[in-house]
């Protein structure tokens, strides 16, 4: 797909992937609206990129309605959706120590925000016979995320609904893809700006993936995959599952030895 000249949505994108996507899509030649719950932050960016902002909280359908409408009156139907808003949590101590309200939360924007704006858009995609669903999930939801069974779970959950989408509607000329990276400079990992893991291994910048949306939406595949890498995890996943959840386990082990905790804002740089 190219996007110059298409109407395209990000949430989440005051910040973080969601900021660098939404300046990548309009310095590529599409008219960019920027949801967020941090409106004051989305009017910043959408000022710099003459895109426009929008308050939402994806967790809420009538939102998602309210934000396509809105696209709509001020540049016309949505072309591309990207569904990118997310969030981590942890866990107290074992797999189910997280409250029912951090798992219910995870659901909800993981999942059902996907849920939402494909409900919201499809209807006129397939009346039009073309558009194209960008879903933000994360390595998590093909391999696992040590300390977080919420986020892996639902992040697992948002990869099969991509699946679905794409299986069920690319004869009606619905393009899907599913962005799954591992670890990303944004504030959801300490970082206020993408240059503060430069020396961090393992760890690119927004930038980056960015980068590799836009070669994902060109070529329009399913899978993008900012790290390389993870392709050939997958691939020792699939060929011995018992081998894999050995390693992750050992894993497990080396992060706690070090640092006492499986913390997400501590651990990732010693994975």
């Amino acid at each position: 797909m190219d996007i110059a000249g298409k109407t395209v949505v990000v949430t989440g994108a005051a910040r973080g992937i969601g900021k660098a996507l939404a300046v990548r899509f309009a310095a590529e030649g599409a008219r960019v609206v920027l949801a967020d719950l941090n409106l004051d932050e989305a009017r910043l960016v959408a000022a710099d990129i003459n895109g426009l902002a929008v308050r939402c909280d994806v967790a809420n359908e009538q939102d998602i309605i309210d934000l396509v409408a809105a696209t709509g009156q001020h540049f016309g139907a949505v072309d591309l959706f990207c569904s990118n808003a997310g969030l981590f949590r942890g866990e107290p101590s074992h797999s189910a120590s997280a409250s029912n309200e951090d798992w219910q939360i995870c659901w909800d924007v993981h999942v059902m925000s996907h849920v939402y704006a494909a409900r919201a858009v499809l209807p006129s995609m397939i009346e039009r016979g073309e558009g194209y669903l960008l879903n933000m999930a994360s390595a998590a939801g093909l391999l696992s995320q040590i300390g977080d069974a919420a986020y892996s779970t639902t992040k697992h959950a948002a990869v099969g609904f991509a699946e679905a989408l794409s299986i069920n509607h690319r004869d009606d000329g619905i393009r899907v893809s599913v962005i799954c990276p591992q670890f990303v400079a944004t504030p959801m990992l300490g970082y206020e700006s993408s240059a503060a893991a430069d020396d961090v291994p393992g760890v690119i910048s927004t930038g980056q993936v960015a980068d590799a949306v836009m070669r994902g939406i060109e070529a329009e595949s399913f899978l993008i995959l900012p790290h390389k890498e993870v392709a050939e995890f997958i691939q020792f996943k699939a060929g011995n599952y018992d081998r894999w959840l050995g390693g992750m386990r050992k894993l497990r082990r080396n992060i706690i030895e070090k640092l006492g905790s499986v913390k997400l804002l501590e651990m990732h740089k010693y994975i």
